[in-house]
């Protein structure tokens, strides 16, 4: 598990994942604190809740993800264009310019999540 490629410096992993030596800078990307997780077990750097989808979003994608994927990923690409949300993208941009970053979620398969949306945003 964990999307990454040679040419880009993000990397996805569950948080309930061992933290690896060379992850470099962790940012959570949920909008949920993930259950179970101390902060102190989390190890963060960062938590960018603003490119999580919006709860409104999530919750309505929940009701029938495999049929509602294609239609989700068109409005949390659309959500990703809002301020904050720029904001937060131009922050994991600056800290890959430095250097990998994991981006952890809670979800099971973050390979199939909004995640790959985001990280299209990303790169």
């Amino acid at each position: 598990m964990g999307k990454s490629s040679a040419n880009t410096p993000f990397r996805l992993r569950r948080i309930y994942d061992p933290v690896e030596e060379d992850g470099g800078r962790r940012v959570l990307v949920d909008r949920l604190w993930p259950r179970g997780i101390s902060k102190e077990r989390a190890h963060l750097d960062d938590w960018a809740k603003d490119v999580a989808p919006s709860t409104e979003l999530r919750n309505w994608f929940h009701v029938d993800p495999d049929k509602r994927f294609p239609e989700f990923a068109k409005r949390y690409d659309a959500e990703l264009g809002g301020p904050a949300q720029q904001d937060a993208i131009a922050g994991l941009r600056d800290a890959a310019a430095h250097g990998p970053v994991t981006l952890l979620t809670a979800v099971k398969d973050p390979d199939g999540s909004y995640l790959s949306v985001l990280l299209k945003r990303l790169e």
